[in-house]
C-alpha cells in the first residue's frame, strides 16, 4: 500500500479522500441511473398507452443510459483527481497498439452499437411491430438493445438477431404506416361447378365474419361495388381458379379470417354441389415393341 502511494506521490489523507470521492461519484452515478429508468420506463408505458407514441427509441435510450452513466462518471473521476487525471492522459497517449487491438477485437460490438442506433434513427420496424426478417420466423419486435434485437414469435420464443444483422437483412414489416390486410385467398372449383355461386358463397362468408372490415371508399359503395372482390384468375389443368381479396385490421386477425372462413367455405361448398376437385393423371404403358 505504501509502495502505490508512494509511486502516486499520496499521503493516507489524500487517498482516503480520492478513496470517498470515487465511490461517492459511483454511488450517485447508481442512484441517477435508477432515477432515469424509472422515469423512462413510466414515461413509455404513459406515452404508449396514452399519447400512442412510439416506443422504440426510449426503450433503446434506456438500455444505453447504463453504459453512458458510468463511462461518465469514470472519466469525471479520472478528472478530478489530479494524479489519476495524469495517469488517464499517459494511459491514452501510450495505449495506441491496445486500441487498435481492442478495436480490432470489438468491431462486431460496434457495428451493432451502430446498426441499433441507425435501426432508432430511421425506424425500419418499431417495438410492437410484427416483422418478418429474411427467412427467420415472424414475430412481434419486443425489444432492441445496444447489441441485439428481440423477436418473440408467435409460439412464445424469442428470436435474439444482432442489429447488424438485421440491418442487412431485408424486413417485411406488417405495421409501418398501415396495419390493415388484405388477403389473398385462393380456392379452386371444378369446371362442372357454378362460378357465380361460388363467387357468392365466398362473398357471403367472409362478409360474415367477425374479423372482416370493409375497406371500400364512399365512391366505391356509392358506384355498388363489392365489399369483397372475387375474380377468376386462370383456368387450370383441373380447376378454375378464384382469388378473394379480403381485408382485415391487422396481420393476427387476418389470419384467424382465412382459417375460418376456408373451413365455412368448404361446408357451403359441399351443401351446395361447388366441387373442389383434385388432380388426375392418366398413364399409359407403351407395350414392347414387336421384333
Amino acid at each position: 500500500m505504501k509502495d502505490i502511494l508512494k509511486a502516486f506521490e499520496l499521503t493516507s489523507s489524500q487517498a482516503l479522500n480520492y478513496t470517498f470521492f470515487a465511490l461517492a461519484v459511483l454511488i450517485c452515478a447508481f442512484i441517477l441511473l435508477k432515477i432515469l429508468r424509472a422515469f423512462l420506463n413510466r414515461y413509455i408505458r404513459k406515452s404508449s398507452d396514452d399519447l400512442k407514441v412510439d416506443p422504440t427509441q426510449y426503450k433503446f435510450l434506456n438500455n444505453a443510459l447504463g453504459f453512458i452513466i458510468y463511462l461518465g462518471a469514470i472519466a469525471f473521476i479520472f478528472m478530478v483527481i489530479p494524479k489519476l487525471k495524469t495517469v488517464g492522459v499517459t494511459l491514452f497517449a501510450s495505449a495506441g497498439i491496445f486500441a487498435a487491438i481492442i478495436g480490432f477485437a470489438s468491431q462486431a460490438a460496434f457495428s451493432n452499437i451502430i446498426s441499433g442506433i441507425f435501426i432508432v434513427i430511421f425506424k425500419p420496424f418499431r417495438v410492437g411491430d410484427i416483422v418478418q426478417v429474411s427467412n427467420h420466423s415472424t414475430g412481434t419486435v419486443e425489444d432492441i438493445t445496444l447489441r441485439h434485437t428481440v423477436i418473440r414469435d408467435f409460439e412464445n420464443k424469442r428470436l435474439v438477431i444482432p442489429n447488424s444483422v438485421i440491418s442487412a437483412e431485408s424486413i417485411h414489416n406488417y405495421n409501418l404506416i398501415d396495419e390493415k390486410v388484405r388477403n389473398h385467398i385462393f380456392y379452386g372449383i371444378s369446371y362442372d361447378s357454378d362460378v357465380d355461386l361460388a363467387i357468392k358463397i365466398i362473398q357471403e362468408e367472409a362478409m360474415a365474419h367477425k374479423n372482416f372490415i370493409d375497406n371500400r371508399s364512399q365512391e366505391e359503395k356509392d358506384n355498388g361495388d363489392p365489399a369483397v372482390i372475387v375474380r377468376l384468375i386462370n383456368f387450370g389443368d383441373s380447376s378454375v381458379n378464384l382469388r378473394a381479396q379480403v381485408w382485415s385490421k391487422d396481420p393476427i386477425l387476418a389470419f384467424e379470417l382465412k382459417t375460418d372462413i376456408n373451413r365455412t367455405i368448404k361446408k357451403r361448398f359441399d351443401l351446395e354441389g361447388i366441387e373442389i376437385p383434385f388432380p388426375h393423371r392418366t398413364l399409359v404403358y407403351k407395350g414392347q415393341k414387336e421384333g
